[in-house]
């Protein structure tokens, strides 16, 4: 089995030195969900909700939540992100949105984390502007995607890889 890698040799939780890594590309791809009752995600996108306009106030949200990702994960480094992209699309069929965020930079050390935290507080923010509306929103499949670059290479998850080739 792999050593965890935020443990040192007494098992004590630690940051990992990354100084030796080398400087390369990065790029990690997270999704999250929000399953609502239809009468919700119809106001979202007929842009009803008092509060404002959900998508955009969720995809900033999510932009801001990436850039802070070092202060909330204790054992996370800073990072200067070069691009962080939030996506979100309405699932009428299974009334719900899928929130998708791409981060990105050139660095040591990758960036999943900071892509899962975008995904997961766009899908917080969703709930909070609608909860007052909709208090059984089930938040869920929170996850990575794909990510890219470092000494692992490329890697995608098992569903999406299926999607892709068929």
């Amino acid at each position: 089995m792999t050593k965890l890698t935020h443990l040192n040799d007494a098992g004590q939780a630690e940051m990992v030195d990354v100084t030796a890594k080398s400087m390369t590309e990065r790029v990690a791809v997270a999704e999250a969900t929000v399953t609502m009752q239809p009468a919700t995600l119809k106001l979202i996108m007929e842009g009803g909700h008092k509060k404002g306009d959900v998508f955009t106030v969720a995809k900033i949200a999510g932009v801001q939540a990436a850039k802070q990702c070092a202060n909330l994960i204790p054992l996370c480094h800073p990072l200067m992100l070069t691009s962080i992209k939030v996506d979100l699309q309405a699932d009428e069929a299974n009334s719900r949105v899928i929130i998708q965020s791409r981060c990105k930079l050139a660095g040591q050390t990758g960036v999943e984390m900071e892509a899962l935290t975008a995904a997961s507080v766009a899908a917080l923010t969703i709930y909070d502007m609608c909860k007052a509306v909709d208090k059984d929103m089930v938040i869920g499949d929170i996850r990575v995607l794909e990510k890219r670059g470092g000494k692992s290479g490329h890697w995608q998850a098992d569903s999406v890889v299926e999607r892709e080739h068929g």
